[in-house]
């Protein structure tokens, strides 16, 4: 674990924090030899030195992107596409219901091609 990705999440809301931490635990259970670091003012995960996935924190949300997701489909109101589609992403906010499985199964998927 990244002592610098740790203090993002610790200066971030309670309620974000927690999303945080179980986005942060999902990668790695998904990705077991995953890196974590801070770039760019976010958390990383990086396998075989590729950006595997990013939590950024906004004010109202979490979002939870995926690279290397051009073959993934969007789900509506769950995970949506960036840029060209090659990235998706997922937003969270207060109170709402996280597929931790979905965003899991994602991940699993994207990362298989890293």
């Amino acid at each position: 674990m990244n002592d610098e990705v740790t203090n993002y999440i610790d200066k971030t809301l309670p309620w974000q924090a927690e999303v945080c931490g179980k986005l942060r635990a999902m990668v790695h259970a998904t990705i077991t030899d995953a890196e974590e670091q801070l770039l760019y003012g976010k958390p990383h995960f990086l396998k075989n030195g590729k950006h595997a996935a990013v939590i950024h924190v906004a004010p109202k949300k979490v979002s939870f992107m995926v690279f290397e997701a051009g073959d993934v489909e969007p789900v509506k109101g769950v995970l949506r596409s960036l840029g060209n589609g090659d990235r998706k992403a997922a937003d969270i906010s207060e109170g709402g219901h996280v597929d931790y499985d979905l965003l899991a199964a994602v991940l699993a998927k994207t990362a298989g091609k890293l």
